[in-house]
This record gives C-alpha cells, structure tokens and sequence, in this order.
C-alpha cells in the first residue's frame, strides 16, 4: 500500500535562502520535482533576478490557493511573497516529514504567524491579489525591519543585547498506521457425491391358458372392456439449503505503552569575566596566578598531576562564581549544576580529581 504523502511549507527571508534549502533537501533524498519555490522574481524582491519558466498557471496567489484549498492561509503567505519573501513547499511521505520541517526550521523559516501580526501592526488586513509586489528597495528595507531585534544589536549607541536562547522539549502524539488485518470472503464450488435408491413400477401382461365352462359370474364380463394400468417410477429431487455454520468477528481492542522520549535542547550560556583594570585582561590569569600555583603546591604537587592540567579547573570556578546564573547562591547550593556544566564541557575530565580546584577558584570571588 502506498505510503500517505504530505504537503510542507515554509517562508523564507530571500530567494537565496530557500534555494539553499532546497539544495539541501534534495540531499536528504526528496526529488528535485517534489520541491518548488515561489517568490517575486519580477521585481528582484527576493534577490531572484532570472525569468524562469516554473512559474504555476494561475500566478502566486492561484498557487497558494490550490495548495491550501482557500484556507485563509493561502493569503498568509501570498502576502508574504508580494512582500520580498520566497517560499518553499514539497510534498513528502509521512516518514519524511519531521526531517524536512527539522531541516527547514534550522534554515531560518519565519514563523508566518508573528509575521502576520507585524504586517496588521502597520494596517494589513487580508491578501489583495492585484496589489503591486515590493521593489527589490521595499522589501530590502522590509527584511531589515522585520530583522530587528533577532540578533545581538546595539541600542542608541550604549547598549549591546545577547538574546538568550533556551530550546524547550515539545512532545506530542500523532497516529499513523502501524498494520491492520483485511478480511475476505468467497464462494468455493465442491463435488458432493451422494447414492439414492430409487424405485419403477412396470406393468406385466400374462396371457394364461384356461378352459372351463363360463358359469354365471361371469356373464357381466361378456362386453367390452378397457384396463389401465398406470407405471410410476421415483426420480432425483436435489435441494440446497443454506446454514451458517461459523461466524468470523473482526473487532479492535487498544492498549497502551509508555515511550521514553529521549532528545537533547540547548540553551544560550553567557560567560562573564571580570577584566583587569588596568592591563583589560581577564583577572583569573593575572590576579590569582600565584595564590593557584601555592594551592596546588599545597595541595595537588605529590598528585602526579601539572598546574597547567588543574588551572583550567581554577579559573573556571571562578568564572561562573562571576556568572549571573550562579551569583548569590552558595556552593552546595550550586555545586550540582557546576557538575553537570563542567562535565558536558570536558567530557574526558573527572569532577572528583577537580572539585577541590574548581572551589579554590569559586571561593576567590564568594569569599
């Protein structure tokens, strides 16, 4: 059985970016053919300059809605078109969905939702197909706009932001099919071979020879006469009758399982270092290099281990006792995530031979 085939789309800031990801959906194996980008050529809105010749019959917005089957949607992203964006689709078995809406996600698809909203914010209401699309300048300063505030900017000359990114884990259900049982039924013809007995009556005619005086009995019989003796015979009667002799019940029964989701999300972690007033360099280097060196010598220097192996460990306890993630908190409070932190960065690296270093450099800031 054919596997279900799926529709995916996506909205892109240019024509440069959606051929991008184009390229690298045909890698994933989807057909070239399956994959199709619309944007407004014409104008060089979407830094598409070249006339090609795969345009739909019926312009953009016959192309969204034939997609959408006049879904309000189909404006949505029409609208988007007309203003500079490029859009992709491609139609995907189920199997491959998550991967393209994966791959495109990372490419930098817009949210078409909150892209919606910024247009009403500027008096947009719904799609009109015979408004004229964006210039190549309309809509380069329409991409500068809506790029505000996505990446670290700087305001009014004084103030640089990082946003901070934290991915959460969204799980959902969706059905698909797993199998099933189909139930035919037919008629088959079998030889039935059954012996009756059946019976015929035939007539005999004897003639036998008599000789004696006719006496008065049988003077009636003196006239004409007629006999009939009819033969019957027994014939074949075949008759079928139908009885059910079994019944075959198809029905459903649904259990349930519970499945671990295991998946990994990342965060935006800002690092913060305290620079030296008068030389601008970081102070784990400069300040405490010689209070490290006689705690090692103290404490590590029968070990077998160097002070350049260990003073990683010391300036990064005194690195996140700086960070605003862990300011103000104590170190039994803020041990096990330090832990885990330090762990993922130095994979190869054990917390128990580095603890006692890592908390030399914390206590240099706490106390």
């Amino acid at each position: 059985m054919p596997e279900e085939r799926t529709t995916v789309i996506a909205a892109f800031r240019d024509y440069s970016a959606a051929e991008s990801v184009q390229r690298d959906l045909v890698n994933l194996g989807i057909p070239r053919e399956n994959i199709q980008i619309q944007s407004n050529f014409r104008t060089g809105a979407a830094g598409r300059t070249d006339s090609g010749d795969n345009q739909d019959e019926g312009g953009i917005s016959g192309f969204f809605h034939r997609l959408f089957g006049g879904h309000d949607d189909s404006g949505d992203y029409a609208e988007a078109v007309r203003r500079g964006n490029a859009v992709v689709s491609l139609t995907v078995p189920s199997s491959q969905v998550d991967q393209a809406v994966d791959l495109m996600n990372e490419r930098g698809a817009i949210d078409i939702d909150q892209e919606v909203a910024s247009y009403r914010q500027g008096g947009y209401e719904q799609h009109d197909s015979s408004a004229a699309p964006y210039s190549h300048e309309e809509a380069r300063r329409e991409r500068d706009l809506r790029s505000q505030g996505t990446q670290g900017t700087q305001r009014g000359g004084r103030e640089q932001v990082i946003p901070v990114v934290e991915e959460e884990l969204q799980v959902g259900k969706r059905q698909v099919r797993s199998g099933g049982v189909r139930v035919y039924s037919h008629i088959v013809e079998k030889p039935v071979n059954q012996n009756v007995e059946l019976r015929e009556e035939h007539v005999r005619v004897e003639r036998r020879p008599v000789n004696r005086p006719l006496s008065r009995g049988d003077m009636p019989e003196m006239r004409d006469q007629r006999v009939e003796v009819e033969e019957m015979a027994e014939q074949v009667v075949v008759e079928k009758r139908a009885r059910v002799r079994e019944e075959v019940v198809i029905g459903k029964e649904t259990t349930s399982r519970t499945e671990q989701v295991r998946d990994t999300v990342r965060n935006t972690e800002v690092k913060v270092e305290q620079l030296d007033r008068n030389t601008g360099t970081t102070g784990t280097g400069k300040d405490y290099s010689d209070d490290y060196r006689r705690h090692f010598d103290t404490n590590y220097a029968s070990s077998g281990q160097t002070f350049d192996t260990l003073r990683p460990a010391y300036e990064y306890g005194y690195t996140y006792a700086n960070d605003p993630k862990y300011k103000g908190r104590s170190w039994n409070d803020a041990e096990n995530d330090l832990r885990t932190d330090y762990l993922r960065r130095n994979p190869g690296s054990s917390w128990d031979r580095m603890k006692d270093a890592i908390r030399y450099g914390w206590d240099k800031v706490t106390k």
